[in-house]
């Protein structure tokens, strides 16, 4: 008995280590293909340092531009707490902002920051939105099948 279940261990052993080694085999790796005929993506920041606010650009840009998901891609970009300083007029983002946006990505402001830091409107781009809050954005959007992106 012992020696069946041993090779029965054996055997399954074997298997697992062979899908496992054509599933990394970089010759045959394509990555992920696309079965639809559009997706959303949310984007969240809530971070005010400028690396990764420089990080959330370029991620949604190469995302916008890769060719699998090229003109099948919605995005929103939600910013609530410290990453309100994407979309002071004081920062240094305007034009990059523009050009997601000229691309179709909606940039979203959590209207519980600005409320409770007593941030001016006025001192915000007035070409962006604003939702109620960024965690009920979240949520909602998550439900509705989105994919949640924190890069």
């Amino acid at each position: 008995m012992k020696n069946y279940l041993l090779l029965a261990t054996a055997f399954v052993l074997l298997i697992c280590s062979k899908q496992a080694t054509a599933q990394t085999d970089p010759a045959s790796f394509t990555g992920a293909q696309p079965k639809l005929d559009h997706y959303d993506a949310l984007y969240v920041l809530n971070s005010g340092d400028d690396k990764k606010i420089h990080g959330i650009i370029r991620n949604m840009n190469n995302a916008l531009e890769d060719p699998r998901l090229k003109g099948k891609l919605h995005i929103e970009l939600i910013v609530f707490g410290d990453g309100v300083a994407v979309y002071m007029k004081s920062g240094s983002y305007e034009q990059a902002l523009k050009d997601l946006q000229a691309k179709g990505v909606v940039l979203a402001e959590c209207s519980n920051t600005v409320r409770e830091r007593k941030i001016d409107k006025n001192d915000l781009f007035d070409f962006i939105s604003y939702v109620p809050s960024a965690n009920g954005e979240i949520i909602l959007r998550q439900y509705e099948g989105w994919a949640e992106v924190h890069p």
